[in-house]
């Protein structure tokens, strides 16, 4: 059955498979990094601190690791049954393209949707490929190390609504294309952070930013 310490373990097998530290995958996820730390997983009383379902999701997220995966990560004998009738989920086709295909003209139309000719496919589970108008982008080079690498597939939402502490990809009008962190938005100006930390944070008028699209999967 399920239990806290099984839980627990697994999300260090987690951190233990992407080589990172419980504290440097909760950092990762964009969490306080001592949020997995051992010492937080008991209140002072005693009480068993779980961590949340939003901590686990966010982490899923951020190394690209499927709810599946996670599941297997559990102790044997600690994964609960299937129940009768539910299926594992389905794929779904979305569009793909490059990172630098993305910089050019015709790929997309004024809100951000896929548009034009040139568009690879590739398939990804049901929830995320359900969403209306997503698309994914195919990570090229390293600016994004160590969140996201060469090869890596981003899957973005335009239109969704993006608020502080949301990855997202830009576009500006000039076709630069960006996978950053929102720092902070205005109805004038967008902040963001770039993933690199070798890379400067950029700062824009939104009129000169053409759209932004809301990461919601990674697959590494």
């Amino acid at each position: 059955m399920l239990s806290h310490e099984t839980i627990w373990a697994a999300i260090d097998a987690l951190a233990e498979r992407h080589k990172l530290t419980p504290s440097g995958l909760a950092r990762r996820a964009g969490l306080d990094p001592t949020s997995f730390n051992k010492s937080k997983r008991h209140g002072p009383d005693g009480r068993l601190r779980w961590p949340s379902t939003e901590s686990i999701a966010k982490v899923l997220e951020a190394t690209g690791a499927t709810i599946d995966e996670f599941m297997s990560y559990l102790p044997p004998g600690s994964q609960p049954p299937i129940p009768a009738g539910v299926f594992p989920p389905q794929t779904g086709s979305i569009p793909l393209l490059g990172f630098a295909q993305a910089g050019a003209g015709g790929f997309f139309d004024d809100g951000g949707f896929p548009a034009g000719q040139g568009w690879d496919v590739v398939d990804f589970p049901a929830s995320p490929s359900r969403k209306t108008g997503v698309y994914a982008l195919e990570v090229q080079g390293d600016s994004m190390v160590p969140l996201y690498r060469d090869g890596d597939v981003l899957i973005v939402e335009p239109g969704a609504q993006v608020r502080r502490g949301d990855r997202v990809v830009v576009k500006t009008r000039d076709g630069e294309v960006m996978a950053k962190i929102i720092l902070r938005q205005t109805a004038r100006t967008i902040e963001l952070t770039s993933l690199n930390p070798e890379h400067p944070n950029r700062t824009f008028d939104m009129t000169d930013v053409e759209w932004v699209a809301r990461i919601i999967w990674a697959s590494q």
